[in-house]
């Protein structure tokens, strides 16, 4: 469901600004060499048979579950229709799938493109999965609760496409802060502005449902001439930290290339932007995030903290999963 460009690739240095986490939070640091390493060299999923994992496995969340981490990863078939596979680890690295998937089209605005990249949190005993429903002609930002991972319970779609204060088109990508400010929960989103950037929105709410638009423009809009001039889209769901919340987000050039950035709002006003990074700190380099259903794309949508590590899971030119990992902790 991506636009599609020729894509020429210009390789850009890695000049990062990090969130590392500490047992207090996040710390800043700026440095000039790369930070973030792939966990392993090959995807740690990829498609298989011939049914409704065939063509693609990306796109994955992560979170938490019974003593394990759970992933659930967007799977397309050879029809293009996508469903959320679910998978589960000890370690965060060595994952089992189920054989079947645990999310499937269902309703008239999923049928006939499928559910796709979903965004996990976890609020009281509840889990909350922000996900695409597409219907070959819509994709709008839609919501899902479990007590389990498996068994989910749709909550209907929370921004309708072609309708807000500056979207112009879809809506996608909904990445909800876990915690409340000011009385209510806050969600980063991306939507299309009338000039057919895909640019980042924010929403609040007080029940998790029910949505109101927070700004009258992009929270954080396309740079032209940048990484992210083209798409600024929210990654995993930011964390509130000393420092601010921290949000990582995927930005596309006008090549479509598809790198990683960093943003941070202010922890008192999610308006409000504190920083966000001049250069990608990871961005395509191997094979199998070269060459795939969309060339030259990597896309974090997971991310979690284990042990001495910051573990982040991202889909490889929308067709394999993959970890990066960071064990540096640098001091303000």
């Amino acid at each position: 469901m991506r636009n599609r460009l020729p894509v020429i690739r210009t390789p850009l240095p890695f000049t990062l600004l990090i969130a590392l986490l500490s047992t207090t939070g996040f710390l800043l640091a700026a440095t000039q060499q790369e930070i973030w390493k792939r966990v392993s060299q090959t995807p740690v999923i990829s498609p298989q048979g011939t049914g409704w994992e065939s063509a693609g496995t990306f796109n994955p969340a992560v979170i938490r579950h019974d003593n394990k981490i759970v992933m659930l990863y967007r799977a397309q078939d050879a029809d293009g229709v996508s469903r959320l596979g679910y998978a589960d680890s000890a370690d965060g690295s060595h994952f089992t799938r189920k054989a079947e998937p645990v999310f499937a089209p269902e309703v008239p605005y999923e049928m006939g493109g499928g559910v796709e990249d979903p965004r996990l949190v976890k609020i009281a005993n509840l889990y909350y999965m922000t996900y695409t429903g597409y219907n070959k002609k819509d994709a709008q930002l839609c919501l899902a609760t479990s007590r389990d991972l498996i068994h989910w319970e749709r909550k209907g779609i929370l921004l309708p496409a072609y309708k807000g204060k500056w979207n112009a088109a879809w809506t996608k990508s909904g990445a909800i802060l876990s915690e409340k400010i000011d009385g209510k929960y806050w969600m980063y989103w991306l939507g299309t502005s009338r000039d057919h950037k895909d640019e980042m929105g924010l929403s609040h709410s007080y029940d998790l449902v029910h949505w109101t638009e927070a700004t009258e423009i992009p929270v954080l809009p396309a740079r032209p001439g940048k990484f992210d001039s083209r798409v600024v889209e929210p990654g995993p769901p930011p964390i509130l930290a000393p420092e601010g919340i921290v949000l990582i987000y995927n930005g596309a050039d006008d090549n479509l290339v598809y790198r990683t950035g960093i943003a941070v709002f202010d922890r008192k006003d999610p308006r409000k932007l504190l920083y966000r990074s001049e250069q990608p700190f990871f961005e395509p380099q191997l094979e199998w995030e070269k060459v795939g259903q969309v060339p030259n794309v990597v896309f974090v949508e997971g991310m979690l903290k284990d042990a001495d590590r910051f573990l982040f899971y991202y889909g490889g030119a929308d067709k394999f999963v993959g970890i990066a990992e960071t064990h540096q902790l640098i001091k303000k």
